[in-house]
């Protein structure tokens, strides 16, 4: 999932993606970057027990993000 923000007379171009990957043991990962449009950003991993609470938390951060203004 990509996520945009931009606001062109406040010089605000940001963006947010997330992804959710399967682990070498059997977890899951909520992979998140962000940062500036046109700069590699940063990177942050939370690890959980199932799919399903991976879903939900991406669920979360996706509606907090849409809050915000991010599409």
């Amino acid at each position: 999932m990509h996520l945009t923000r931009t606001q062109p007379e406040d010089n605000l171009h940001r963006f947010y993606s997330l992804e959710i990957v399967r682990g070498l043991f059997g977890d899951w990962g909520l992979v998140r970057n962000w940062g500036r449009i046109g700069s590699s950003g940063q990177v942050r991993t939370d690890w959980f027990a199932t799919e399903t609470e991976a879903k939900d938390a991406r669920f979360e951060l996706h509606m907090a993000k849409a809050k915000r203004g991010y599409e």
